[in-house]
């Protein structure tokens, strides 16, 4: 059966077992139901003027209007630039044209890189969009990691951190201070201004901020928003990070949401071995495509790492997989589907139903 040559299934029982449950227990007992939201991206064409280079984007919007008839939750729209291959630069612009086509879809960013815009005019655009959704904007945020974007932006990676947080501060002043204002840091100055216009969300929309190591899963816990973690991750280090973010939440006396952390995970539901085989080469190229961009060493484009960060099989298979992560404290994922709309309404049809309160956790 597809989805049976990966042990993520296998490991991450004994894992939880291994480690105790974090709060899956605790979740059902409080009625929680798992939320299903998207992550990921569109396409726009490059070419001559035969070529319909907007169809991408216009496919990813019906895309997120049906997905939100067939309930879910969110979509998560990632930020890159200089691909060469059409990715989605322009994020709050293609969130505004979904939120538009939406009544009830939360729109949120995975990530907004927060060193390379201008922290003024970002809060301005992101007020802007949480008024006209109504409220719905989840601002993800975050430091960027793909060296070739900083490279095009000319701005060294050293300065990433303290970019980050001079953008945050500054940000938070113009969701929140109503009163003439002026700031004097090292990378931004302004002179007494009063940004507009005025959020739904108060104090300001809410926020997410990715994180793929013990220091920035501390750092997310201190600001108090919400916590992204990415879709390459095992489920042991899943297990690990949420148990981490819990503790460091509980420990500043804070009481521990599970729908405050939300996961990415590629997604395929396939009917055969060679439907899976060509699945997991496809996300092999994405891996090492991406390790191309970012220059780290740290990923991996073998197939072995490759399996370890999906949920690739038939819907019995996702299934279980989708309980494991719920038994290690997992209560929200984000379901990045490269087959598309086909595994979403699937999933909507032979998963989704098993977790909305009906579902028990592993013992």
């Amino acid at each position: 059966m597809p989805g049976h040559f990966s042990s993520n299934y296998h490991v991450s029982v004994y894992f939880t077992k291994a480690r105790g449950k974090v709060s899956a227990d605790l979740n059902m007992e409080l009625g929680f139901i798992m939320q299903f939201g998207m992550f990921g991206s569109a396409q726009a064409q490059r070419g001559g003027p035969n070529v319909d280079s907007g169809a991408g984007f216009r496919e990813f919007v019906d895309r997120n209007v049906e997905a939100e008839s067939l309930g879910y939750h969110s979509t998560f729209l990632v930020e890159h630039h200089f691909t060469g291959f059409g990715q989605v630069s322009a994020t709050l612009n293609l969130l505004t044209w979904i939120g538009a086509r939406t009544t009830t879809l939360r729109l949120g960013t995975a990530v907004i890189v927060l060193p390379w815009h201008n922290p003024i005019l970002l809060a301005e655009q992101i007020a802007t969009l949480d008024l006209l959704s109504s409220g719905r904007f989840d601002a993800g945020i975050g430091k960027g990691y793909r060296l070739n974007e900083f490279e095009g932006f000319a701005m060294p990676t050293d300065e990433a951190d303290a970019r980050f947080e001079e953008c945050l501060e500054v940000m938070l002043k113009a969701w929140t201070l109503d009163s003439p204002w002026s700031h004097k840091g090292q990378y931004w100055q302004y002179d007494s201004v009063i940004v507009e216009p005025s959020s739904i969300q108060k104090p300001h929309p809410q926020l997410w901020m990715g994180a793929g190591s013990p220091r920035s899963i501390k750092q997310v816990a201190k600001l108090g928003f919400n916590m992204l973690l990415g879709q390459f991750d095992s489920f042991e280090t899943i297990a690990e990070e949420v148990a981490l973010f819990k503790s460091e939440v509980e420990s500043l006396g804070r009481i521990f949401d599970p729908m405050s952390v939300a996961v990415a995970r590629s997604v395929n539901i396939v009917d055969s071995s060679e439907e899976y085989d060509q699945a997991i080469d496809n996300r092999v190229l994405a891996r090492r495509r991406t390790q191309e961009l970012a220059q780290q060493s740290s990923f991996q484009d073998t197939r072995e790492a490759a399996e370890a960060g999906v949920i690739y099989g038939a819907s019995e298979y996702v299934s279980d997989q989708i309980q494991a992560l719920q038994t290690i404290g997992v209560e929200y994922v984000l379901l990045n589907c490269p087959a598309g709309i086909s595994t979403l309404r699937m999933f909507a049809k032979d998963v989704m139903p098993e977790f909305q309160g009906n579902a028990q956790p592993f013992q």
